[in-house]
Formats: C-alpha cells, sequence, structure tokens
C-alpha cells in the first residue's frame, strides 16, 4: 500500500485546514469516503453547462435535487403567526426559471436576509434542496444555494471550464461542497499509479489514470468526459474480473474427488424410470455437470433457468451421480416450505430407488432424508445418524444442515436452492463439511442477463435452461386495474369461481401478512408520490382471505399460507392444497419458488405495483405448470401512466424471464444485484453500467482471465495489486475467498 501515500491519506487529518473536521466527517458517515483516493473517485453524476438549463419540469418528487437556474422574480412578505404575533414573520418566496419550468424557493425567518440581498431577479446560481409540494406547485423550502457570478477568488477557479460537475450529494454536503472538496485535493490526482498493465491501456488507446481523473472531474469538453469514463470503465471492469479470475484460479488448485456414476447404477436405474424425455436443454447442462463432477478439482457451476425449465431435475441427476461414485449430496433450500416441497417431490420422482435399506426398496437405491430446524429430536436423530454412516446418499434442508452437529460420512456435491438468499458464510459452512472441498452447484430461478451473471458470479461457469419441458402451458398475464375500472376486480374473482368450477385451484398473493401490529409510520411511508393508493398499507393475505370467504369466493374451500405459521401447519396447508383439497390458497410470498402444484392454473397478484419484476415472474410461474393452460391477474390501483402500472404492462407482454431481468435492472440499476452479491449494502461500481457496458466487462473478463493464468500472484504488476487490494476491503476479500 506504499505505493500510493498521497492517495492513501485519511481525510479527517492532514487535510484538516483544507476540509475541515466537520466536512470530513460527514463525507465519511455520509458518503463512505475516507481516503484521499476515495475522494478523487467519487465521480460527478452529470454535467451542467452554463449556456444550457436545467429542466425544471422534470424534477423528482421527495428527492435531494441539484439544479442551475435563474431568479425570476423575489417577494418578501410579512406575516402573523404564534412566533411573531405582531405580524413581524418574514417569507421570501423566490420564483426561479430555466426556460422549461418555474420553481418556487421558500426562505423563512432570520434566514431570509442572505438571499433576499444576494437572489436579485437575473441572478444565476445553483441550488439544491428537497422538492416538495404547496398549494399544489413544486418547492424548495430553504435550499441551500451557490451563485455563478464568476468573481475571480471563487467561482472562476471553483467552475473552471464550461460544465459544472453535479456530484451524488447528501442533504447534510451538498454537490459545490464536494466539488470543492475534490478541486482542493485534485493535484494528487497526478500520483495515482495505473493499474492497467500498459499493454492492455495503450492497445485500447485509453488515457493514463491521472489524466483520466482530472478530466472527469475538471472537464474542458464533453470529449474529456468520454475519455475519462472509457478509462474508468475499463479500471472498473478490469479488476473486479481480475478479483474473480484469481477466484477461479484458486478454486482450480484445491484437490477434490472425482465422481463418476457408476455404469449400471443408480442414475441409469432413474433415468429408466422417467415417464419423459429429458429436454435437450437438460441433456446438455447436465453432460456440462457430468464432466466438472469428474474432474479432481472442485466443481463451481451456476445453474439459471426460466421458472419450470427444469431445474430440479437436473440437480437431481447430478446428485444420483455423486450417489452412485460412493459420496453424498445435499441440497440447501432457502425455506422450510421449500425444503419439505423438494423431498416430497425427489422421494415420489425416485419411488422405490429412495428406499435404501428398507423392505421393497431397489438394489442401487438410497435413503433420501430431511433436515429442518423444526423437527422433532427423535426424527432429528435418526436424520443424523443416516448422514454419519452414509446411510442416506440425499439430504435435503434448511439452514439446520449448517449447525456443527451434522456431519457427513463423505459429503460430495452441495446443491443451493435460490443462491440469493444464502450468504457466503452459510454456503462456505456447508462446503466445510466435506473431507476435501465439495463440488458446488449454484441454482437460481431467477434469469440473470449473461453480463450480470458474469459481473456477480464471474467466479461461477454459467449453465442455463431456456427451454421449458414439453407439456407445459403458457400463461395468459393481464393487468386488473382496480382503481380504473373496479369491475375488472369483479371479473377476476369471477374468473378463480370458473377455473374451480372446471376442477383447478388457484393461488391469491398478498403483499403483506396482516397480523403484525402495524406502525402507522411504516404504513404511510411512501414509495412514490405516484398515487392515493401508496398511501394506504399494503393489502394482507388474513384480511383478504376473510373478504373473499364473505364475499365474491363465499362456498370456495379458502386457505392460507404464510411465514409466520408453524411449520407443521404450513406443510398441512400445502399438501392439502397439493392433493386438491383447498380451492384457493391466499398466500404471500413464500410460494414465490419451488412450489408445484400441476392442477392450480390461475393466480391473482394483489397490489401487485409492491412487488419487483422478476419477483412477479417468479410468481406467475407457479401456475401452468400442468396441461391446463394458466392466468396471471395483476390487480392494481396506480394510475395508467405511472412507472408502476409501466412496469406491470412489461411483465404481462412477455413470459421471457431473461428479457423481464434486463427491464428489472434497467429501471433499478445493478447497486442491489452487485451489491448484495459483492459485498453486503454497497455496490463496487461507479461508472460501469452492466447491461450498456456488456462488452467492456466481457472483453475485461478475457484479458483478467489471461493476465492471472501468466501471473497468478500479479508480482509482476504491483500497481494491480495495490488496486485489487482498495477493491477489496477485508470484508470483500473474505466474500471471494469463501465464494
Amino acid at each position: 500500500m506504499d505505493l500510493v501515500p498521497a492517495l492513501e491519506e485519511p481525510l479527517r487529518q492532514p487535510l484538516k485546514s483544507l476540509l475541515g473536521p466537520a466536512t470530513a466527517k460527514v463525507m465519511a458517515e455520509h458518503l463512505g469516503l475516507l481516503t484521499v483516493g476515495d475522494l478523487l473517485h467519487h465521480y460527478p453524476r452529470r454535467y451542467e453547462e452554463r449556456g444550457q438549463l436545467t429542466h425544471l419540469a422534470d424534477l423528482p418528487m421527495d428527492e435531494h435535487v441539484t439544479v442551475v437556474a435563474q431568479v425570476a422574480d423575489a417577494r418578501l412578505h410579512t406575516f402573523a403567526s404564534a412566533k411573531a404575533p405582531r405580524g413581524k414573520g418574514q417569507r421570501l418566496e423566490v420564483t426561479i426559471t430555466d426556460g422549461s419550468g418555474r420553481l418556487q424557493l421558500v426562505f423563512f425567518g432570520a434566514g431570509v436576509h442572505k438571499p433576499h440581498k444576494e437572489l436579485l431577479p437575473g441572478t444565476r446560481a445553483m441550488f439544491a434542496g428537497k422538492v416538495s409540494v404547496f398549494n399544489r406547485r413544486l418547492q424548495l423550502a430553504h435550499p441551500a444555494y451557490e451563485l455563478l457570478r464568476g468573481d475571480p477568488e471563487e467561482s472562476v477557479e471553483t467552475w473552471a471550464g464550461a460544465l459544472i460537475p453535479i456530484y451524488p450529494a447528501t442533504a447534510k454536503l451538498e454537490s459545490w461542497k464536494i466539488g470543492k472538496a475534490i478541486q482542493t485535493v485534485l493535484p494528487t490526482a497526478r500520483e495515482a499509479v495505473e493499474p492497467l498493465p500498459e499493454s492492455l491501456r495503450e492497445g485500447r488507446g485509453l488515457v493514463p489514470l491521472p489524466e483520466a481523473l482530472l478530466k472527469i472531474h475538471r472537464p474542458q469538453t464533453k470529449a474529456d468526459i468520454e475519455d475519462a469514463r472509457s478509462r474508468l470503465k475499463w479500471d472498473e471492469a478490469f479488476v473486479l474480473q481480475v478479483a474473480l479470475a484469481r477466484r477461479r484460479h484458486a478454486d482450480a488448485q484445491l484437490p477434490a474427488v472425482p465422481r463418476r456414476p457408476a455404469p449400471d447404477g443408480l442414475l441409469t436405474a432413474f433415468d429408466a424410470r422417467l415417464p419423459f424425455t429429458l429436454t435437450d436443454g437438460q441433456q446438455r447442462v447436465s453432460r456440462e455437470i457430468f464432466d466438472d463432477l469428474a474432474t479432481d478439482h472442485p466443481m463451481h457451476r451456476l445453474l439459471q433457468g426460466e421458472v419450470g425449465s427444469g431445474k430440479t431435475m437436473v440437480a437431481l441427476r447430478a446428485m444420483l451421480a455423486v450417489v452412485d461414485a460412493g459420496g453424498q449430496a445435499a441440497m440447501l433450500a432457502p425455506t422450510e416450505v421449500l425444503a419439505q416441497q423438494h423431498h416430497r417431490s425427489i422421494v415420489e420422482m425416485m419411488g422405490e430407488l429412495a428406499e435404501g435399506g428398507m423392505l421393497g426398496g431397489a438394489e442401487q437405491a438410497t435413503k433420501v432424508v430431511l433436515l429442518t430446524g423444526s423437527m422433532g429430536a427423535a426424527a432429528r436423530r435418526h436424520a443424523l445418524l443416516d448422514l454419519t454412516t452414509g446411510e442416506a446418499g440425499i439430504v435435503i434442508g434448511t439452514h439446520a444442515l449448517i449447525e456443527d452437529k451434522v456431519q457427513f460420512h463423505d459429503l460430495g456435491l452441495v446443491v443451493v436452492d435460490e443462491q440469493h438468499r444464502f450468504g457466503v458464510e452459510q454456503r462456505d459452512a456447508l462446503r466445510g463439511k466435506g473431507k476435501q472441498p465439495p463440488h458446488l452447484l449454484v441454482m437460481t430461478a431467477t434469469p440473470i442477463p449473461r453480463t450480470v451473471a458474469m459481473t456477480v458470479f464471474g467466479d461461477l461457469e454459467t449453465s442455463v435452461l431456456d427451454q421449458l419441458p414439453a407439456g407445459r402451458s403458457p400463461i395468459a398475464s393481464h393487468v386488473v386495474p382496480a382503481a380504473d375500472k373496479p369491475h375488472f376486480l369483479s371479473r377476476a374473482w369471477e374468473r378463480v369461481r370458473e377455473e374451480v368450477e372446471n376442477g383447478h385451484q388457484a393461488y391469491v398473493v398478498c403483499p403483506r401478512i396482516g397480523d403484525e401490529e402495524d406502525d402507522p409510520k411504516k404504513s404511510a411511508k411512501r414509495k412514490s408520490p405516484e398515487d392515493e393508493a401508496e398511501k394506504r398499507p399494503p393489502l394482507a393475505v388474513l384480511d383478504v382471505a376473510d373478504q373473499l370467504t364473505k364475499g365474491p369466493l363465499q362456498g370456495l374451500r379458502v386457505e392460507v399460507l404464510h411465514g409466520r405459521m408453524h411449520p407443521d401447519d404450513k406443510d398441512a396447508v400445502m399438501r392439502r392444497f397439493a392433493a386438491g383439497e383447498t380451492h384457493v390458497l391466499v398466500a404471500t410470498t413464500v410460494i414465490e419458488v419451488g412450489v408445484n402444484v400441476p392442477n392450480a392454473t390461475a393466480m391473482v397478484i394483489m397490489d401487485a405495483d409492491r412487488f419487483g419484476v422478476s419477483q412477479l415472474h417468479q410468481l406467475r410461474g407457479r401456475v401452468g405448470r400442468g396441461s391446463a393452460p394458466g392466468l396471471c391477474l395483476l390487480v392494481t390501483e396506480m394510475p395508467e401512466a405511472s412507472p408502476a402500472r409501466q412496469r406491470l404492462g412489461a411483465v404481462a407482454s412477455t413470459l421471457d424471464g431473461f428479457e423481464l431481468s434486463r427491464i428489472d435492472l434497467e429501471q433499478r440499476r445493478e447497486g442491489d444485484v452487485l451489491g448484495q452479491a459483492q459485498s453486503g449494502a454497497r455496490t463496487s461500481l461507479k461508472v460501469l453500467a452492466v447491461i450498456e457496458d456488456e462488452e467492456i466487462i466481457a472483453e475485461a473478463r478475457e484479458e483478467a482471465t489471461a493476465v492471472v493464468a501468466d501471473d497468478p500472484e500479479l508480482t509482476r504488476l504491483p500497481a494491480l495489486r495495490t488496486a485489487l487490494d482498495a477493491l477489496l476491503d477485508e470484508e470483500r476479500e473474505q466474500y471471494l475467498e469463501k465464494g
């Protein structure tokens, strides 16, 4: 780390005289900026041109904004109030304009004097504050502002050039204050050390890093910004891909026991039992997995696919291959409902092959045990014994599998279902239970665009199932605008009744359970001011079930399912629904993954705008699993023009999960995708946009793989090693090591 001493300087000490301890404290606490280097890598979000005016007409509500505009007029009013009963209260109203719209600024009390003197008509300034509505007009109350008057001391120096950088800011620290702090430390950018190998940088015509930092913070032209961004995107993509390539390289050095299925063993017997043929996709992915299992270093594979593409079948065949080869396989599921469901369906699919050691069990049979936290002591003891002795070849369980008491005879394969719900420590603990590192197969039902998969799971080889098995039915999806057209909602319940009359079943999904103590503050907290609908709490399972039983679905057998029920009760409800005894299941998102009831053909999602795009797609995948066509109705009270309605329209218009996850990602950006995968809360991407910059990420992966193959420890590239240390603070380093 001694390579970049100037950039490693903490902001709070040596620069006290420049930044001030208060500013340094806010930067650390609110923006996570601790060193000079952190500050230099806090890039502008966008740029304002002095000659151009900001679009006031497009300001988002309830967000902290920075605008550049001109004062149109200013009026000082006096009024009487409790604090100033004699009419001595003062209110300054300033109207600013940018040609596209007008915005009112309001200052009160003693705060009016300075702006009254400075904000004269014709004055141009930057204003920062939170947009609110008063008397049906947009306003900023007590905004911070910075005059753009070009006085020789400050503004010419601070806002040199025609482009004004607007930084990601907080209410406690405005964009221009961050800009001034950056101008203070900008000279140290010349000491920034190049992380990119020289041949790569020159081969791609990228500007040197010091130049990129100067150009991004102090551009003279738009071309400067482009040069800087191209270079900084490469830095981010390349350093991240080097981290992942080193992970893959290190994993390839670990020893693992090759697992090859016996020629006429369990897998062959299972395949002979199947009443259908596997899809081409399932066969192709199975071959990739079997090739990996046969090697002497651990498999690390991500199996992703459409809802209902048959991932469980592929995973089960991999587990049977490992049992054939004398090992054991463990499947980790995120919820008890899902673990029980997997256990039930795997035992059914295997038949007598799952009755190892029992009368009537087939010759090649093994035992399939379930292990969850809520099992009784005797059943649990029995399951643990079967694992230790090796009697059970396959175990399916929840986090209970990770506990210290759980010992395996010879763990050869770990299958993690719904990867994004498990912490790294949990995956690591389970992998640590093998005598040698077991093979790892990670499954996700959220189809992830290739670039996101490469960025987030770049250490895993990826297999994609994008073909649905034969016999799957199409699902028709429709948006039901309950506020605009209440009769559409009545028709939705009629459709549910029709499905039940035709011998089918239905789900009704709600965002909330309804037995919690409602915190009025929480329920009133609005996601967006789009509509009155947002002001009420989300609809709840218990309330909706009650209303349906007494109203539109009277006479049908309606049951509820949610996460706070006792596990035995949950299991009993699912069994009754699977057996066709219950007509309508009103549930939370506990049914989101893995629940398989082919006779359920209809789903009504209440307050559908409260769910993410991928989640809606997952939920919808619970219907249309049999031969009858599926129906999914997305109920919302959002107005037609709102982004929420557009999102629901997108879900209704396509069944392609890969396409939907791209839409989802473009709307939400990759912060939550990457943040969750890399290090918990933060995204490590500042200028790189995963979807837009697909090519850079793919090329960076190739370059990084070549660099790491040639020099795994990066001994000849000390500056790259330094950049890696900066990206991988301790928390991320552990993350990458554990996988």
